[in-house]
């Protein structure tokens, strides 16, 4: 007698980046922008979660990023489309009145961040096949999300500048980021992804930070 089908566990990749891209509340994407805790207003807690939200959401889009290279012999490690994105992000944050070096600094921790992710992944589907996703994504529609994503990030960024150099920051930020795991039922990988994501959000930049993260 043959033994039941193993059920497949992980979504095709387009259908992944189908719940990814649709706007509402789902595991795998919440709604950009959530509303803060009770009583916090525009608070420094709402300003910060608004930049802890995309931050988890950019994460959402390693997964794809992971599958679109999976079986390609593509590197996770891309230092064009990084020297891309920091390009582009330090455009944007003058745009937008942020300070470029601190918005650089968090984008590098953001983008190990996401390799660390990918990386995962991987092992994750080499160890055991069956997990793999049965298609790849196409890349150019998750680095446009992704785009979307880091102007986001940006203007959270130019508009969080007074809380995150605030004493209070590092509880306030502790603060919304467990509401943010909790809300998009973040598994140990992501969450821990989460807080490497978002380590030096309150600290004052430094020659010496803008070099960690790669």
């Amino acid at each position: 007698m043959q033994p039941p089908a193993r059920p497949q566990r992980l979504l095709t990749a387009g259908a992944v980046a189908a719940v990814l891209l649709l706007p509402g509340p789902s595991a795998t994407a919440a709604p950009s922008q959530p509303p803060p805790a009770a009583g916090a207003g525009r608070s420094g807690y709402d300003r910060l979660h608004r930049l802890v939200d995309p931050a988890a959401r950019r994460l959402a889009t390693a997964d794809l990023v992971a599958s679109a290279k999976w079986g390609t012999g593509a590197p996770v490690d891309d230092p064009a489309r990084e020297q891309q994105v920091l390009d582009t992000v330090t455009r944007l944050a003058r745009e937008e009145g942020a300070d470029p070096r601190e918005t650089v600094r968090i984008f590098q921790d953001q983008i190990e961040a996401s390799k660390q992710v990918q990386r995962a992944m991987h092992l994750r589907w080499n160890a055991d096949p069956a997990e793999a996703p049965a298609s790849r994504t196409d890349l150019a529609r998750v680095r446009e999300e992704i785009n979307r994503i880091n102007a986001e990030t940006v203007r959270a960024i130019a508009a969080s500048a007074a809380v995150r150099a605030a004493p209070s920051c590092a509880g306030t930020l502790t603060a919304a980021e467990a509401d943010v795991r909790h809300r998009r039922h973040l598994d140990r990988l992501h969450a821990t992804a989460l807080t490497y994501a978002l380590r030096t959000v309150c600290t004052p930049g430094d020659g010496d930070a803008m070099e960690s993260g790669g």
